[in-house]
């Protein structure tokens, strides 16, 4: 299944479900990150380590590791 740190720049995608075993898991669904959400990769560093990505209108930086445990 692909993540959410398997975006491309620009790209547009839905979360179909979140890894409720991943120690960040609870404070992603807090940020908004929630099955259902359309979620954008808006931009990335140099190294793709973190990414921000676009929910719900706010704009939000995460750790790759973090966006793997959102399934999309």
């Amino acid at each position: 299944m692909k993540t959410a740190s398997d975006l491309k720049l620009g790209e547009n995608a839905i979360i179909v479900d979140i890894d409720t075993n991943h120690p960040s898991s609870r404070r992603l669904i807090e940020y908004g990150f929630t099955p259902g959400q359309r979620i954008e990769l808006v931009n990335k560093s140099i190294f793709n380590d973190p990414i921000a990505l676009s929910v719900r209108g706010s704009l939000v930086a995460i750790r790759r590791k973090e966006a793997n445990c959102i399934k999309i």
